[in-house]
């Protein structure tokens, strides 16, 4: 296979080059592959993964769109300190994981289905499942199909694709990609996240070196399923009565509340959905991607709640 692009039984897939990825600030961790996942086999999936292999403890973060494990940067040293695992993959199409050139393999189901893959390959027990984005998209509707592998949640700016509508905000982002597909996505996270700096914008960038690589940035904000008709809307309703009516774990809420995507009023909804007893992080000034000014504080402050009972206060758990 070549540097750029390799041909699937199946699937024409894209591999961005090592050498975009040669200048990531605090992004230490030298990814692991997996390219025989079931179902997704010659399609090269990658991960981060730190930690021992047999911790007590795995910290599962998965990513949305149109961002990667680098999102993770400044949470994976925190969790990494309890002596845990960090397991943070790249979703197909996005990081250093092979992207799909043709824009209609990317579907709900496809995705959702190659993370459990990853789960069961890797054998992960006591996950604690962390997510923002698409990665709560998908990823909230994993635990239910395994609770036997999940007994934590700590959960930022998404929701579950419920089929309800969406705000004002996320209609004007899906205008956006409408109207410029293969957008300069350096600008557009200097405009998502005020105050990031040069190299963080650029290394977000870096997996997407020209239009072949974007397939899937381009699809996934039409795929979030608005409408009741859409695929993942049976499923996620499905997860959010397991998720109130079933889930034993412990949750903890972390809300950018400049989040215009994704506004407090709809995290407030998931809250209840999630029936996390909690209380909430709110970050005045955060936005859509909260880890990238305020990971370190969610990570320390999620790990402070959990050893404090239920209804301790925000105060008494970071004491």
């Amino acid at each position: 296979m070549d540097s750029e692009s390799k041909q699937m039984p199946e699937i024409d897939a894209m591999r961005t080059p090592e050498a975009c990825f040669s200048a990531l600030p605090d992004f230490p961790w030298q990814p692991q592959y997996c390219d025989d996942l079931p179902g997704y086999e010659g399609l090269r999936m990658a991960r981060i993964d730190e930690g021992p292999k047999d911790a007590d403890r795995v910290f599962l973060c998965l990513h949305g769109q149109p961002s990667w494990s680098f999102l993770y940067r400044h949470m994976i040293p925190v969790f990494l300190e309890t002596g845990a695992r960090v397991v943070a993959p790249d979703l197909f199409g996005f990081g250093r994981s092979d992207k799909p050139v043709d824009d209609a393999v990317y579907t709900f189901n496809w995705h959702r289905q190659s993370l459990i893959a990853l789960l069961t390959a890797l054998d992960l027990q006591n996950v604690t499942l962390v997510v923002q984005d698409w990665g709560g998209i998908l990823g909230l509707t994993i635990p239910m199909a395994h609770p036997e592998r999940f007994d934590r949640l700590l959960v930022m700016n998404t929701v579950l694709g419920l089929g309800g509508g969406s705000s004002e905000g996320f209609e004007a982002w899906k205008a956006f990609h409408r109207d410029e597909p293969d957008h300069d996505l350096v600008t557009l996270f200097r405009t998502y996240v005020p105050g990031i700096s040069d190299a963080a914008a650029a290394a977000y960038a870096a997996p997407f070196p020209d239009a072949r690589y974007r397939a899937g940035a381009r699809r996934f904000p039409f795929l979030v399923m608005t409408e009741p008709e859409m695929e993942g809307v049976d499923i996620s309703r499905r997860a959010a009565k397991w998720w109130s009516q079933a889930w034993q774990g412990d949750g903890f809420m972390a809300v950018g509340c400049q989040d215009k995507l994704i506004p407090p009023r709809l995290m407030g909804r998931m809250r209840d959905i999630l029936a996390i007893k909690r209380p909430v992080l709110e970050l005045a000034d955060a936005g859509h991607f909260v880890q990238e000014h305020h990971g370190a504080q969610v990570a320390r402050a999620a790990l402070a709640a959990w050893e404090t009972a239920p209804g301790a206060s925000l105060e008494e758990a970071t004491d």
